[in-house]
């Protein structure tokens, strides 16, 4: 099987984290070792779509490929330059939820096999088309093998942080308004911690800051998936979130994790036993192991298999 990726996030000098969660799908997808599988991927940066068809059609002309794999909606478009036998999407919110990308998004639907989210929770709020529906949830995981547990000593010792710190860390960039960076300082100011954003940190550095933290926050308004608070559980460190995307199912039953609607003063209540302790920690890596980046590409590659068999 050939098989393309298209993404229209490639990191830049300014933010070398967008689309990191992307090539972490793309990376187990090979290590699943499918010797049967090739796969290549094609990267853009946001806009520049009408170039990216041109190129993609010039490239993979007459190239034989099975599976043609967008993710975000809008990459849906170009990827359609690209001839192959199947052509998908993945959606992963703001496409389905930013009116001007909704309706660019709807309007791809009907040319496309096959529609795909990133949760059962984004599923219900895909637009409508016809004969399309969506017919597969692929998250693109945690990559368990670079989140990990470590010393929280050294790991504030890396990153220069003093090692008695209160700190909490704002899992996304503060940027982006849905994330709701307001609600994260309001919390810290109330707990006495500081709080640290991961704003223009390089993805290789992300694991350190998790491990950094007394806790995570993920206080979204909305979320497609929910991978901060995977990757917080991945190093077994304590997370309050939002009931939104995959976070009621992935903090259900972890003691030391809250999972509730935002309310600055119970969001407080529950950090301070956190930012008391010398090392907290949570038994949380289990959990997000169920949602690993392996696990999740095999859900993709048997997807891409059914798909091309039928054809």
């Amino acid at each position: 099987m050939r098989a393309l990726v298209v993404s229209n996030m490639r990191p830049a000098a300014g933010d070398p984290s967008r689309g990191s969660f992307v090539r972490d799908q793309v990376r187990a997808l090979r290590a699943l070792g499918d010797p049967d599988l090739e796969l290549e991927t094609y990267d853009f940066g946001p806009g520049g779509y009408a170039s990216a068809g041109r190129e993609l059609r010039r490239r993979y002309r007459g190239a034989g490929l099975d599976v043609v794999h967008a993710h975000f909606g809008l990459t849906a478009w170009p990827a359609l330059f690209a001839p192959a036998l199947v052509h998908g999407v993945t959606l992963h919110g703001t496409d389905v939820h930013h009116p001007r990308s909704r309706a660019i998004t709807r309007a791809a639907l009907p040319f496309l096999d096959f529609v795909a989210t990133v949760s059962d929770d984004l599923a219900g709020d895909v637009p409508r088309a016809p004969g399309r529906r969506v017919a597969a949830v692929l998250p693109c995981g945690v990559a368990t093998d670079r989140f990990l547990p470590l010393p929280r000593q050294d790991a504030r010792a890396a990153l220069g942080l003093a090692a008695d710190g209160r700190y909490l860390l704002f899992g996304a960039d503060p940027l982006r308004p849905e994330k709701r960076h307001d609600r994260a300082l309001a919390v810290a100011d109330r707990a006495g911690a500081e709080l640290l954003t991961l704003g223009h940190v390089d993805p290789g550095e992300v694991p350190l800051w998790v491990n950094a933290a007394n806790a995570v926050l993920v206080p979204s308004e909305r979320e497609g998936f929910g991978l901060a608070v995977l990757e917080a559980l991945a190093c077994d460190v304590a997370v309050v979130a939002t009931p939104t995307g995959i976070h009621p199912a992935a903090l259900a039953g972890i003691a030391g994790t809250l999972c509730a609607p935002f309310d600055v003063a119970t969001w407080s209540a529950a950090l301070t036993p956190h930012l008391d302790a010398a090392d907290p920690r949570v038994a949380g890596r289990a959990r997000a192991v169920e949602y690993g980046a392996g696990r999740m590409a095999e859900r993709v590659l048997a997807t891409w298999h059914e798909l091309v068999g039928r054809r």
